[in-house]
């Protein structure tokens, strides 16, 4: 289980015939992302259905001291991604921080860290199948809710197999929609606060500071409202699993990285900044619903149907990568040996069709549960993901400061993407994510979901040990195999 240098996974100049291998990457895999894909999948990644449906939690429990629990959370999402931009620039690969963990850490936890986010992902499918089935229903009742959930399950699936071309193209629309939606809400939402529309006077900022003032809860209450959003920021690393798949993914993991600071600031900390700066952070209808109560009291027409469509699309843009994710890293796993060899083979399109239909598999179970029992096995698993994210960045950081030496020692010129302060900073990320996971174990609310998640990775880590034992190290990032050579 030791440390091996990186390997390229530089992807060969676009232009050859889309049906042959030239135009693939080593692993077999299709080099189909277009730029502006890959620039929408960055932008798109970091906006999920979280922040328009569960931002409001964060509200209620930290009112407008909120913004300094995403602005904390937000930095912390962009130091990983720095570090994580370092490695994935310098080699590429579709199994991004898990296979960089298998080298620099070693095989237990390329495989522990791998499966985690395997199952994170593909409890997500069920999640965002059962919210978009959900708002569909409340707009056709007579169509039955697993029916719709089916539906778009079925939908998704099929543009994930056509070809990875195909998934970015729906992604590329659907993140469109979700950052449209949110700049014309921070347009509109300021001029509402300096009174520009007609009828409206300037709010200016006292809602910040009355209502109890910016921190009405207390300094603790910044703390608990990470714990509410951390998990929203969950996706950001999504282009680094991506950009394997495009002509040029050294140029995409460095533009991707470069823009994370202004995506978050404006997406994250804007929007939210808007809310409660317009509204008081204690009305009702802001914890409820916090955008649909801003375009309220703007008195705009059709808010709750506009919303739904907004949140159905983020709900499916989120569906659509979430499958994406999961069946690209079941496909690193194959490759490495850490999951049935079929995962990591392709079809003649260049898509890794038996990890796609292995993770929706376990997507389509997790939703049948979500209706038959979603106080009990649907919410274990639930928890038992629930801290996944934690997880990763942390072994994103053990694995940068192992991989770092490794790159300037051997292929120091593919070290285009530096972290900052190396290594002061990434020992200060480090500590920072202790303590949140110490956090969770002292907060109440927050205690089971790090439990499980915690009993859920030592199940893992102990089937991966023990596997690692019945068999001699494998070289890591085999090339794939067609389904005709298997």
């Amino acid at each position: 289980m030791g440390a091996h240098p990186p390997t390229s996974h530089a992807v060969p100049t676009a232009g050859e015939p889309g049906g042959g291998t030239a135009n693939r990457s080593p692993d077999g895999l299709q080099a189909g992302l277009k730029n502006r894909h890959l620039s929408m999948i960055a932008i798109g990644g970091v906006i999920g259905a979280g922040l328009f449906v569960g931002s409001g939690a964060g509200i209620a429990a930290a009112g407008p001291g909120i913004l300094l629990s995403y602005a904390l959370t937000g930095l912390l999402v962009v130091l990983v991604m720095r570090m994580l931009g370092e490695m994935a620039a310098a080699s590429p690969t579709s199994g991004s921080f898990s296979a960089y963990a298998d080298r620099a850490l070693g095989r237990w936890a390329g495989f522990t860290i791998g499966w985690l986010y395997w199952f994170f992902w593909s409890v997500v499918l069920a999640v965002e199948a059962t919210a978009a089935a959900a708002i569909l229903t409340s707009w056709i009742p007579s169509v039955p809710q697993w029916a719709w959930a089916l539906l778009v399950m079925m939908v998704l699936t099929g543009t994930n197999l056509v070809s990875v071309g195909s998934f970015g193209e729906f992604e590329f629309w659907f993140a469109g929609i979700k950052v449209v939606a949110i700049v014309i809400f921070i347009v509109v939402g300021a001029l509402a606060i300096f009174g520009l529309p007609p009828g409206h006077h300037a709010v200016g900022t006292s809602n910040l500071f009355e209502h109890g003032g910016f921190l009405p809860k207390g300094p603790g209450a910044i703390l608990s409202g990470m714990l509410l959003v951390v998990f929203s920021f969950m996706g950001s690393e999504i282009v680094t699993l991506a950009a394997s798949e495009s002509p040029n993914p050294v140029m995409a993991v460095r533009k991707a990285v470069n823009s994370v600071i202004w995506r978050i600031a404006l997406f994250y900390i804007g929007s939210i900044a808007v809310i409660v700066t317009l509204l008081p952070w204690d009305d009702p209808e802001v914890a409820k619903s916090p955008y649909v109560a801003v375009l309220k009291s703007l008195h705009i027409p059709y808010v709750d149907v506009l919303m739904d469509v907004v949140v159905l699309t983020a709900v499916l843009s989120c569906l659509n990568s979430g499958l994406y994710t999961a069946s690209r890293m079941a496909f690193s796993l194959g490759e490495r040996g850490d999951a049935p060899k079929s995962f990591a083979t392709v079809n003649k399109r260049g898509v890794p069709a038996v990890a796609i239909w292995a993770s929706v598999a376990f997507g389509f179970v997790a939703t049948i549960f979500s209706y038959t029992s979603k106080d009990t096995i649907f919410q274990f698993l639930l928890n038992s993901s629930g801290a996944v994210a934690l997880f990763v960045w942390l072994v994103i950081c053990f694995s940068q400061l192992r991989m770092r030496r490794t790159i300037e020692r051997e292929m120091p010129e593919r070290l285009t993407v530096r972290m900052w302060l190396y290594p002061w900073l990434t020992y200060a990320t480090i500590a920072l994510i202790i303590f949140v996971v110490g956090y969770m174990f002292y907060d109440k609310n927050g205690r089971q979901q790090m439990v499980l998640s915690v009993v859920a990775a030592v199940v893992v880590l102990i089937a991966g040990l023990l596997l690692d034992k019945r068999r001699p190290r494998e070289a890591a990032q085999q090339p794939a195999v067609t389904e005709e050579q298997a």
